[in-house]
């Protein structure tokens, strides 16, 4: 699960939206009242989400936002006014006062997103062999041969065969050559 960091320029505001936030079942990483703070709670933590305030003692959302690793979002909480006078297009937002099911259903959204971001970082790539390589070329040579494709060209359509497929490219290659060798 991602860790969850509330901060907010007053301690209470945030202790708050964490009792609220614990008792609908969500965990709290850490509790902070300065940028700081969030940053030494965010370098403490593998990923997760930020819900942050507007601007704090020591920084302002855009440079907690710009500072902060990756695996981690920010959900910025901040008036309307403050909303729709600065550039928040890259960044989540509510306007407060917000309704508590539109802050639950934010969170869980991220949530979501966290949990992909960390499928993503677990499925590293694994080299091709040799063999592998050898496949690959011949069927570029092949496609470029008889089709008249670019190498660039021969490339993208084993690429695109292989996601439609769910084949590993070199799986694709492989079969293009033993459908074409018949």
């Amino acid at each position: 699960m991602a860790d969850i960091i509330v901060a907010f320029p007053r301690i209470e505001d945030a202790k708050n939206l964490r009792k609220l936030l614990m008792r609908n079942g969500y965990e709290i990483h850490a509790v902070c009242d300065s940028g700081a703070q969030i940053m030494d709670a965010v370098n403490r933590s593998d990923g997760g989400i930020v819900i942050s305030g507007y601007r704090f003692s020591d920084m302002y959302y855009r440079e907690i936002y710009d500072y902060l690793p990756k695996g981690f979002q920010l959900l910025l909480l901040a008036s309307p006014a403050k909303l729709s006078e600065n550039d928040i297009s890259d960044m989540l937002t509510l306007p407060m006062p917000f309704k508590m099911q539109d802050l639950f259903h934010t969170i869980d959204m991220m949530m979501v997103e966290y949990r992909r971001y960390q499928k993503r970082q677990k499925r590293k790539p694994k080299a091709r062999s040799e063999t592998e390589e050898k496949t690959i070329l011949k069927c570029k040579e092949l496609l470029m041969e008889r089709n008249g494709m670019t190498e660039d060209e021969a490339h993208h359509y084993i690429q695109k065969l292989s996601m439609d497929g769910g084949n590993s490219f070199s799986e694709t290659a492989e079969m293009i050559l033993t459908l074409n060798c018949k």
